[in-house]
């Protein structure tokens, strides 16, 4: 039996496309907290949006490099289910806010994800994602698949240029366990296009539905 591919909607800032993105089924939404960032959201807002969220709709918090007050204010304030880190953070400072974390391999720079990904062993999963060392996510770009095939062992949710016209493509490839989507679904950096989120939302279950003929 084939599991269902878990859908991530990130990079969220409207109440509207949180709406939306639960309407859809949507499995978690993104809220980024790294002030540098075209999608980064206040704490104010942030609590509209988490608030928003019914049960079983999993807020993740997105950091990169960030101090660990911030953090923990952030954890505080608004009370995500679970972590994010896209920078150098270690297995022992994403491991110290008492929250389950997610890392980001930098695939667009790595060459062993099993070593990387055995530096992580408190990490609740890896998001492999098309970024290079010291780089941001959230470009529109990928990476090449194939070389995930050799990769950790461990389940992965698969990020770096997704799209309405290559998700399906991407699942039938590697059968990640989510899939992970920005830039993909919007008209300008932290606007999602409602067009979009409904059609990429369609393609992951019509990819999976082909999987299990």
């Amino acid at each position: 039996m084939s599991l269902r591919t878990r859908i991530k909607f990130c990079g969220i800032t409207r109440i509207d496309d949180v709406r939306r993105s639960v309407e859809l089924g949507v499995d978690a939404i993104g809220l980024v907290f790294t002030r540098s960032s075209q999608r980064f959201v206040g704490i104010s807002q942030a609590r509209v949006i988490r608030n928003e969220l019914p049960a079983f709709v999993t807020a993740v918090a997105l950091f990169m490099d960030d101090e660990a007050g911030w953090i923990e204010e952030v954890i505080a304030s608004v009370q995500p289910d679970i972590l994010q880190f896209h920078g150098a953070e270690t297995d022992g400072f994403a491991s110290s806010f008492a929250r389950p974390y997610i890392k980001a391999v930098p695939m667009g720079s790595l060459a062993d994800i099993a070593r990387h990904a055995s530096a992580y062993p408190n990490a609740a999963g890896l998001l492999l994602d098309s970024h290079a060392r010291g780089a941001r996510g959230g470009t529109g770009a990928t990476f090449d698949w194939t070389r995930i095939l050799a990769g950790s062992g461990r389940q992965f949710v698969l990020a770096g240029g997704l799209n309405v016209a290559n998700v399906a493509e991407a699942i039938t490839t590697v059968r990640p366990y989510a899939v992970d989507v920005s830039s993909g679904i919007e008209s300008a950096p932290g606007i999602k296009d409602a067009a979009k989120m409904r059609a990429f939302a369609a393609e992951v279950r019509q990819a999976d539905a082909a999987r299990e003929d």
